[in-house]
């Protein structure tokens, strides 16, 4: 068991305060989006053995059978298969979808053999790897995930009472679910740059009005204006207005998918996801969207946004997922209980995100853990968990 050395990613989108007050640390001023824990190789945790300081990533690369256990190393190769995250939203996130396995699979071979460069900005697979991923709030957090149902969305452009969106409206309103999805997301995305700008101005006026009302959708109004304000003439506000809005409180997780449309808005949650770069943006964001590949990927289904919560597993909180690469759970520590075993043959990683948390391992010695910090436990060693505090466990499913 490893106490983790991690890096704060500094993305202009993130919050300048939350992940300071979770670590209990002074800001700096600058903006603090992420806190990664994982080997990726953008910033991989760094160790200490008593040789002096390593990636995880180098550890892992030197022993994958030891670190990573061989059920993990035969499902998905000599590699960490999932990233943990500290995430710190102070203003929206780029609207955004990733590919399936096959997807990023053929995408990635397709941009390797047109010789794209892997660092090119307009390169849409950074790897042959799918990126599902799951956000769990440790305070209210606001997002953006999926498709609502065309006539919902119908309903709330109508509201707007811009003229400029009517014909969206009557696509909504008289197409199959996919086709008017599609059609709509297509024409706001190619649209014509000064138009789009102007129709997006006035809707952003006409949500911030309304949002200040009483009315079914003045939350959502309340949301699209602000994100109108971060991204003023982006189409990506009017893509967004198609999305379902939602607010998660503490505990609570969303899960995305593949082609599931999707933005974080703000707050701070524990994320966790597979470990990939692949992202393809569908607005607010001055970065590259390649709207003919964002179409391939989309998926045009409208759904309820599937908010998560935790179920209980002989104490343990966990969150559902239908995928392999990782499994997020949850215990909450009280005092004078007995230690809980966190036992595992595939690699853990363990973050304290309230209170203090005293890890106990069979082969190295203890680690007390505050808020923000975290550990690394290779596969089968023994570990309990005690103290008085808040515990996320991140596993693989193997």
């Amino acid at each position: 068991m490893d106490r983790l050395a991690n890096t704060v990613r500094p993305y202009a989108w993130g919050s300048t305060t939350a992940i300071p007050e979770l670590l209990g640390v002074e800001p700096t001023g600058a903006p603090q989006a992420e806190l990664w824990m994982g080997a990726h190789p953008g910033a991989p945790s760094r160790i200490d053995r008593g040789a002096g300081p390593v990636s995880l990533a180098e550890a892992i690369d030197a022993a994958p059978d030891a670190e990573l256990g061989e059920a993990t190393v035969r499902a998905f190769g000599p590699r960490l298969p999932f990233l943990l995250k500290l995430l710190a939203a102070g203003s929206p996130l780029s609207l955004q979808v990733h590919p399936d396995l096959t997807q990023a699979k053929e995408g990635f071979a397709d941009e390797e053999r047109r010789g794209v460069p892997r660092d090119a900005a307009h390169r849409n697979y950074k790897d042959a790897n799918h990126k599902p991923e799951l956000i769990c709030a440790l305070t209210p957090f606001d997002g953006l995930c999926g498709f609502r149902h065309p006539d919902r969305a119908a309903d709330l452009l109508e509201g707007l009472g811009v003229d400029d969106l009517k014909p969206y409206v009557d696509i909504l309103r008289a197409s199959p679910e996919e086709s008017a999805l599609r059609e709509v997301l297509t024409a706001v995305l190619t649209a014509e740059h000064d138009a789009i700008a102007g129709t997006v101005e006035r809707a952003a006026a006409a949500a911030d009005r309304l949002g200040a009302q009483a009315g079914e959708y003045a939350d959502d109004y309340a949301a699209y204006a602000a994100i109108a304000h971060h991204y003023p003439g982006d189409p990506g506000v009017i893509a967004a207005m198609l999305l379902n809005h939602v607010r998660l409180q503490p505990g609570e997780a969303l899960f995305l998918g593949a082609g599931i449309p999707h933005a974080y808005l703000s707050g701070l949650g524990v994320e966790l996801m597979a470990n990939s770069d692949n992202v393809l943006r569908c607005g607010l964001t001055p970065k590259h969207v390649d709207v003919p590949e964002l179409l391939c990927i989309v998926r045009f289904e409208a759904g309820d946004p599937g908010v998560l919560r935790p179920e209980a597993v002989d104490g343990e909180e966990v969150y559902e997922t239908p995928i392999d690469e990782f499994r997020l759970s949850r215990f909450a520590l009280a005092p004078g209980a007995a230690p809980r075993p966190l036992d595992s043959r595939t690699p853990q990683v363990l973050l304290c995100t309230a209170g203090t948390v005293q890890l106990a391992g069979d082969a190295t010695p203890g680690l007390t853990l505050a808020p923000g910090e975290s550990a690394f436990a290779p596969a089968g060693e023994r570990i309990t968990a005690a103290g008085d505090g808040t515990l996320f466990r991140a596993t693989v499913v193997a």
